[in-house]
């Protein structure tokens, strides 16, 4: 072999090395694609030999180019470059999950932008161990460095939030001379939203199993007490029919809150298209909710604009105003007073104000902000209570399903504890804004804000 000839090869192989790098680094990635369920088997296949085809073209180009070229001398790469040549890393920044390439020592050599802001990294990369404080996933890229096949680990963290992420740490080998043999690619995937999911899935399984269980135990031991020594007893009968009434009513709700929530849930996503008057929904509501307020003595009153048009869907809106109304007679004090308001025409600027209206010592939460538009007006519809008031601690939770405030029961007519979370939901439908306010002694004000127009493209926030 002449001396002129060792340049071209040496540069051959050069590009032959980073063709293969480029390739196997795509491929790895669209594996765990594949093993996360992201993309199907068929999908990608074909993006496995379009990227083939793409890299033999690129091999065969830049050996044309090169071919072309004055000789130069062979270029030479020291064992601590990166694997990756420049298209690859290209592709690694532009790949929208986490993805880093850890080399001798632990350290970092390569991460995409999606990594430096998932993991805080700085400018310089350093050791994996000073941003990754994960013994697990340590463990199993230190296994990999030392050639042992590719592992999948999962990790939880609590502070400063809630995170669930499965790691997935692939072995790379190098083919240069000299150089550390192994290098490991991590493939962060973010799974909070799923797990999230699941653990609600789970827990309204086992709440709504929960508060069916009790009305149909009740049920079933007055059968059998009715059924036996009681048969004759007039007075017992006359009770014990009573209380299973109210039990079967019990279950009656349930299963109309179930099946408005999943109603609700389903249609989420479609914003409504109608128009509704806001103030004459009210006005609806209170007229037929005011007989439950009668034995308690308890006086509704209706304050402000009289006409309040919205773009939203009025079976609906009438649902928000009868759970919200429903909920404060049901805690304020006999012989009290509640209000509900209506302001038709309100900016941005005066939500605030509008919401914070029980004073700096109230606790106040937004269950869901309205969606960021400029210039978007809103119509408010707002419910006080003369009730106990709810502490501090228990706003985060008054959405949640089954939820209810310990000391807020309400007897045998307890409500299902659904209320106030299809409240949030036909809000986030109708892409405006939930917030509470309370107060222990000086009681609850729960506001609705729905916007005046809706614009499709609008997100959706809470």
């Amino acid at each position: 072999m002449s001396k002129d000839s060792r340049p071209e090869q040496e540069g051959y192989r050069l590009r032959r090395r980073d063709t293969v790098a480029l390739t196997a680094i795509a491929v790895a990635v669209l594996l765990v694609l594949v093993i996360t369920g992201a993309v199907s088997l068929w999908v990608a296949f074909s993006a496995a030999s379009a990227i083939a085809a793409l890299s033999f073209i690129y091999f065969l180009l830049i050996s044309t180019v090169v071919s072309t070229r004055p000789q130069m001398p062979a270029i030479t790469v020291s064992a601590t470059a990166p694997i990756a040549a420049a298209p690859a890393r290209e592709i690694l920044d532009h790949l929208p999950f986490p993805v880093m390439l850890v080399g001798p020592g632990g350290r970092i050599e390569r991460a995409n932008p999606a990594a430096h802001e998932f993991l805080g990294l700085g400018a310089e990369s350093g050791l994996l161990s000073a941003s990754l404080r994960q013994p697990k996933v340590l463990e199993a890229v230190s296994a990999v460095l030392k050639g042992d096949k590719a592992r999948i680990v999962e990790y939880s963290t609590v502070a400063p939030i809630e995170s669930h992420v499965r790691v997935h740490v692939i072995p790379l080998k190098a083919d240069e001379p000299g150089a550390f043999p192994w290098r490991a690619l991590l493939v962060l995937a973010d799974e909070t939203s799923s797990k999230r999911a699941e653990r609600m899935r789970a827990d309204f399984l086992a709440n709504a199993s929960h508060e069916l269980r009790t009305p149909l135990a009740s049920l079933a031991g007055f059968i059998e007490t009715l059924r036996g020594h009681a048969r004759d007893d007039i007075e017992a009968r006359e009770k014990f029919l009573s209380i299973m009434q109210d039990q079967t009513e019990r279950m009656r709700r349930l299963i109309n809150d179930l099946l408005s929530l999943s109603r609700v849930e389903m249609d989420e996503h479609v914003p409504p298209s109608g128009e509704a008057d806001l103030a004459a929904m009210a006005l609806d509501t209170i007229d037929s909710i005011r007989p439950l307020a009668r034995p308690k003595s308890i006086r509704i009153d209706f304050e402000g604009d009289p006409n309040a048009k919205v773009v939203g869907e009025r079976d609906q809106l009438f649902e928000i105003a009868q759970n919200l109304i429903e909920n404060a007679i049901k805690y304020s004090e006999p012989g009290s007073r509640i209000i509900c308001d209506i302001h038709a025409d309100i900016g941005r600027e005066e939500i605030e104000r509008l919401t914070s209206s029980m004073g700096p010592e109230a606790g106040r939460l937004t269950i869901a902000a309205p969606a960021r538009s400029a210039g978007t007006r809103f119509a408010l519809l707002r419910v006080r209570d003369a009730g106990k008031g709810i502490e501090r601690r228990h706003l985060p939770r008054l959405s949640e399903r089954f939820y209810r405030v310990d000391g807020q029961k309400s007897g045998p007519k307890e409500g299902t504890g659904l209320g106030l979370a299809i409240v949030k939901h036909i809000v986030s439908r109708h892409r405006g804004g939930f917030y509470v306010e309370s107060q222990p002694g000086e009681g609850t004000v729960f506001s609705v804000i729905i916007p005046r127009h809706i614009t499709e493209t609008q997100p959706v926030e809470g």
